[in-house]
């Protein structure tokens, strides 16, 4: 007799995972949240927005991408929510919003309840910590399309922004300070190239011991994209902040360029930072030039706020009191064209 078990789709397994996850949901909630998880949408009080004199939506899609290839060769899965997690938010922060709830979707070839349980553990954990509450999703198994232990990630978010706030193009102007923000690593952007680099170029695996990164390759790779929701958010609200830019797929140049107006173009000092070891081993292993590096990866900026002139030095102290590691490297200059140039030579160790 056929039936849906032996074509591969467990019920069973997934109400199994519903309940393993529900302790890390219920920690992923704001007030305005109603109801719980288990039904066929998540509910969210918006009356709360009444606090807004004019707001703005904003919202956001986006994955993991094949960074979930690395989890899944380590067997580690409670630290790609943070990834999916920083992906979404912190586009939304850079308009200036506060970030509402999220929805995720794990798609699997097969539902194994203590892994996806682990998956949306980090994803809860994540948006505890950005203050996000973690409003619905959805596990998928999909035998046949994806292998027994293959999965994706993907999730969409919400925020709200006051129209008077709202961050962008719109306020820069020449003369602004242009503010780094460390990133933890690699992030969530470039994976293709790094797996290709390292497993495929130079044979390594995941239980290399690598002196230059401190441990394995593996612990680098999974090292959780950071956070930057709530230490951005305080910073629009302590200084004159008229733009953010988050630094993911398309590297520091193409993503700063979205935020700023033809009017002026911005000049960013290299010799500002030091990227970590990784980066220059991917260069270094795979042959890969500087301005492939640079186009793929962040290359140890994650984020990145133009700020009033007068604002940069309290800008960096608020960014420390936050824990994040930030400098100045860069200013907006009076020339038209809207372009990002970097210059000079990264900082030497």
């Amino acid at each position: 007799m056929t039936s849906y078990a032996s074509a591969g789709v467990s019920i069973e397994a997934g109400d199994r995972a519903v309940e393993l996850m529900k302790e890390w949901v219920e920690k992923a909630r704001r007030p305005e949240v109603l109801g719980g998880i288990g039904g066929f949408a998540g509910l969210f009080d918006a009356s709360q927005l009444k606090r807004f004199d004019r707001p703005l939506l904003a919202t956001s899609a986006d994955g993991v991408g094949t960074k979930v290839a690395i989890a899944q060769r380590m067997d580690v899965h409670d630290t790609i929510g943070f990834d999916l997690v920083g992906m979404l938010v912190d586009d939304l922060v850079v308009c200036g919003a506060e970030p509402l709830f999220l929805t995720d979707y794990i798609a699997t070839g097969k539902v194994v309840p203590e892994r996806v349980a682990a998956i949306v553990k980090g994803i809860a954990q994540a948006c505890e910590e950005a203050g996000c509450a973690l409003l619905g999703g959805e596990t998928a198994e999909h035998p046949g399309l994806l292998g027994p232990d293959d999965y994706d990630v993907a999730g969409s978010t919400t925020g709200v922004v006051e129209a008077e706030s709202l961050l962008g193009a719109h306020k820069v102007q020449a003369g602004d300070a242009v503010i780094a923000m460390a990133s933890s690593g690699l992030h969530s952007n470039g994976y293709s190239l790094v797996r290709k680099v390292f497993f495929e170029v130079a044979g390594w695996d995941v239980e290399r011991e690598v002196s230059e990164l401190g441990g394995t390759l593996g612990e680098t790779l999974l090292t959780p994209t950071r956070l930057y929701a709530k230490p951005c958010l305080e910073l629009a609200s302590a200084v004159e902040v008229h733009a953010m830019s988050h630094i993911t797929g398309g590297g520091f140049a193409a993503n700063l360029a979205r935020v700023i107006p033809d009017g002026v173009s911005v000049r960013v000092e290299r010799s500002t930072w030091t990227p970590a070891p990784v980066f220059g081993l991917v260069g270094e292993l795979g042959g890969v030039s500087r301005p492939d590096l640079e186009s793929a990866l962040n290359m140890g900026v994650g984020m990145v706020a133009l700020v009033a002139r007068d604002s940069a030095e309290r800008a960096l102290a608020v960014l420390a009191e936050q824990g994040i590691d930030a400098w100045e490297c860069g200013e907006v200059l009076d020339v038209p064209g809207g372009g990002v140039e970097l210059v000079g030579g990264y900082r030497a160790v």
